[in-house]
């Protein structure tokens, strides 16, 4: 086949792999292991190309550590518990289980044709009973390790589809799905004690060496280590002799200007048992989501008690004692003192009341002045401060803080401490498609665990989606059974966990994923760590975050060994892979959005068939809503699985977005077929040696097998890539001799291998390649053959490249002065007279002053 098919080579390597079983990983003492997994995808039924671009860069990392001697595992899984599974039966009158797994097999028939070294024996979804049981063995053990607690919290309620909402499901104060106005409600719940580790989660990040220095920021950020006051304001006439109040800002006490309590603070409670008007307001106060941007966001309400309290360092001075709605229970005390000064959103609220606002520092070298916002300068920035605990100071906010603590303590106010943003993980929710909690509630016993050998807990499958709630509420017999402790009867939990639990430990499952144990130890213990973890920016906090305390919880249960308690090693978070938005509008003037594929693109401009023009907005996220999504089956059918590999590769650093456009996916597949055409032209060649042809050629080609490794080990696929094409065209332009040649065009496919793994094989194969290119051990570059005996010096006239020289790597500096005096350009523009300057840089560049 003198012509490059993609469709028939690649179904064809595809094949072979597979028959030949080398993906599957087995463990082994004769090679160092190596560990490569991306975060797995859930099961929406359709991947598109922003998956190929992740799992591509995956691929090329598990293919070029099997060519360099390592054991490889490569798996793949997928996250299919949630909300959207659930929705589709809502709407559909389906099941989730049916549509989860149906999506399952689209997206795995997607999957396969892309040439993907995935080991697929160890393919396994979160919602199999397998996975999932094992998930409810670990819970029981993180009971026993004291890991895991019950308690009321107050939660995101939607009241139509009678389900706590996670954070990001309350939009604008609604719940995402029925619109209805979200209430803040107290719920009995279950939690992880994911803040007992704070410290050890904080303190660890330091090790994380090849982590993004962003992503432990954020990591750092969220966990939120800070030091403060806490102290107590004596109430002066009221239903409770103090309120406790935590400060991370005491060095603005003298700017108080009120006290806020949240309206679930027990003695907003207390007043609103006893008081119409305070449980009308708490009533109010508790609608709206409880995520820090709906609190920002949202109107500040408050209610002024009438009770009021006293300055610390002042008894003339009184605060009033508000119920505030942005003030929640679960930082702090939910208590504070506002210094609307220095706090914006205290200074919205002092100003809707009429409070006072009372700097107590200014900008350094500014006097005193009236406010018309807050002010808030970084803690690190040195400030003046007006109304502080050390006179008339100029002082860093940390130092200010610092100063104000030591003044309070030595004063009997209050004493420093230590506190973390990172709250404790609440993990129930009240639906049906997630894994049953396993615990048995019995009115002689109380909670009980379930007993072991009765897991898993199965969802049951004869549930309907007709009526809102949880249909595990209203299931006739699936609550019904046996207290494990004393067998009377009882009843099942039937909150399910949060899906994040699913995919806090899914990479130490891979290592043993059908055991009927969570894990196996020996398993775990040569497989994990992950070596290298690649996924997306959106994932830097909590997916990780939860998934370093899972593995700290396995290590203390026995299911992971010491080392894994940063499961880790590595991690690369990749950009988004982008495509232009085509729009038109219908007769309401609303927008319609069209498919990249029923648009014909002409001189800039985009058409429909129908001859309409459409409205281009280029470079946008790929999103569903507005079918700007790129279907990689129909690039593999139009183009190759190769061709979408290495464009998604070529053109951007892998942690930027990359524009995806059918002219670069034709340029790529064009290069692939020119690649063929050269190994199928060698094929048939038999040219004489040419020595110093074949030495040029062979000297380029440890160059670029030294450049193209470099650049896969740094995750500069894009750089790799251009020097292959550059290593291309010198192969195709050589006068070399058939052997030299034939080498060089092996060692190509060879270093195209983990990109175009399809074409590399059938080149290969033609060149007379021992075996598969897959298992072929990596070239390696000789050393002496990446020095150059000669370079070649660009030489400037007055600035401007006029001409170049070709002379020994070793050459005197005053040879090469020789040399460039007598070149035509330079005579030339002397015309007979001599040079003002000439500069020699070895190695670099001439540059000649006339």
């Amino acid at each position: 086949m003198t012509r490059y098919s993609a469709g028939e080579i690649e179904a064809k390597w595809q094949a072979a792999w597979e028959q030949a079983g080398i993906f599957k990983a087995v463990r082994s003492d004769d090679k160092p292991k190596y560990y490569v997994l991306e975060m797995f995808p859930y099961p929406s039924g359709r991947i598109h190309i922003g998956h190929v671009r992740n799992y591509t860069m995956g691929d090329v990392i598990a293919r070029y550590k099997m060519a360099t001697g390592h054991n490889v595992l490569h798996p793949m899984g997928f996250d299919a518990f949630g909300m959207p599974a659930e929705n589709a039966a809502m709407a559909s009158g389906g099941h989730p289980k049916e549509w989860t797994y149906n999506n399952i097999d689209t997206m795995v028939g997607q999957m396969k044709p892309l040439g993907f070294a995935l080991d697929w024996t160890r393919m396994f979804a979160t919602c199999d009973p397998e996975y999932y049981g094992q998930q409810q063995s670990m819970f029981i053990d993180f009971i026993e390790k004291g890991l895991v607690y019950r308690k009321n919290a107050v939660v995101n309620w939607d009241p139509v589809d009678m389900t706590v909402l996670a954070n990001e499901q309350v939009i604008d104060g609604k719940g995402w799905r029925s619109g209805a106005d979200v209430e803040r409600r107290e719920l009995t719940q279950w939690f992880f004690k994911i803040s007992d580790f704070s410290e050890e989660l904080l303190d660890a990040l330091d090790g994380l060496d090849d982590w993004p220095a962003k992503v432990k920021l954020m990591q750092a950020n969220w966990i939120g280590k800070s030091r403060g006051l806490q102290f107590a304001f004596s109430v002066i006439d009221g239903p409770t002799d103090r309120i406790e109040v935590y400060t991370t800002r005491p060095d603005t006490l003298m700017g108080a200007s009120f006290v806020g309590i949240s309206p679930d603070h027990p003695l907003a409670k207390q007043l609103e048992r006893e008081r119409e008007d305070v449980a009308a307001f708490c009533a109010e106060a508790r609608k709206g989501g409880t995520t820090a941007e709906a609190i920002e966001t949202a109107e500040k309400l408050g209610f002024d008690t009438g009770i009021r309290v006293r300055h610390p360092f002042d008894t003339s001075w009184e605060l009033p004692v508000y119920i505030a709605n942005f003030i929640l229970m679960d930082y702090g005390t939910g208590a504070i003192f506002g210094c609307p000064a220095h706090d914006q959103r205290d200074f919205e609220f002092a100003t809707k009341y009429d409070l006072p606002i009372t700097p107590v520092f200014v900008a350094e070298g500014a006097e005193e002045a009236a406010l018309t916002e807050a002010y808030v300068p970084l803690k690190t920035e040195k400030v003046r401060y007006v109304r502080g605990f050390a006179g008339d100071e100029v002082q860093t906010g940390d130092e200010g803080v610092n100063t104000a603590v030591d003044f309070c303590e030595a004063n009997g106010v209050g004493q420093g401490v230590t506190k973390f943003r990172l709250r404790d993980w609440g993990l129930s929710r009240q639906r049906y498609w997630g894994c049953p909690i396993p615990v048995v509630h019995c009115d002689t016993c109380g909670v009980v665990p379930e007993k072991k050998e009765n897991l898993p807990i199965r969802l049951p499958d004869d549930v309907t989606f007709d009526v809102p709630g949880n249909p595990l509420d209203r299931h006739p017999t699936w609550r019904q059974c046996a207290c494990p402790s004393c067998g009377a009867d009882a009843l099942r939990e039937t909150d399910t966990m949060d899906t994040f639990v699913d995919s806090s430990w899914y990479f130490a499952r891979f290592t043993a994923p059908r055991a009927d144990t969570p894990t196996v130890l020996e398993d775990a213990d040569y497989w994990m760590n992950v070596d290298q973890y690649i996924g997306g920016i959106e994932h830097a906090i909590l997916h990780l975050l939860y998934s370093r305390f899972f593995a700290r919880a396995m290590h203390l249960c026995g299911h992971l060994p010491e080392k894994s308690k940063e499961p880790f090693n590595a991690l690369f978070t990749q950009g988004m892979v982008t495509h232009a938005i085509y729009q038109t509008r219908d007769e309401n003037d609303r927008p319609v959005y069209h498919y990249p594929e029923e648009v014909e693109l002409r001189d800039g401009k985009g058409f429909l068939k129908d001859g309409r023009e459409v409205t281009i907005i280029p470079s946008a996220k790929m999103s569903k809503s507005k079918n700007n999504v790129v279907d990689p089956v129909q690039i593999i059918q139009q183009y190759g699985a190769d061709t979408a590999r290495w464009f998604v590769l070529s053109d951007s650093p892998p942690e930027r977005d990359v524009e995806w456009t059918a002219a670069g996916a034709e340029a790529a597949a064009k290069h692939l077929a020119r690649v063929y055409r050269i190994a199928a032209d060698l094929a048939e060649a038999n040219d004489a040696p040419n020595a110093a042809e074949d030495d040029a050629l062979l000297r380029a080609m440890h160059k670029c097998i030294h450049e193209v490794t470099q650049g896969i080990e740094s995750f500069g696929f894009n750089a790799s890539i251009a020097k292959l094409y550059g290593f291309t065209n010198t192969l195709a332009k050589s006068k070399a001799g058939t052997m030299a040649k034939v080498l060089a065009a092996r060692t190509l496919a060879q270093l195209m291998s983990p990109m175009t793994p399809h074409l590399s094989e059938s080149v290969w194969e033609m060149l007379g390649g021992e075996g598969l290119i897959a298992t072929a051990d990596w070239p390696q570059a000789d050393e002496a053959m990446l020095v150059d005996d000669t370079v070649t010096l660009p030489i400037q006239i007055n600035g401007k490249r006029r001409a170049e020289i070709s002379v020994p790597a070793d050459m005197p500096k005053e040879e090469v002065e020789k040399l460039v005096l007598a070149h035509d350009a330079v005579v030339k523009a002397l015309d007979g007279g001599q040079p003002k300057k000439l500069i020699v840089v070895p190695g670099r560049i001439v540059n000649v002053v006339v």
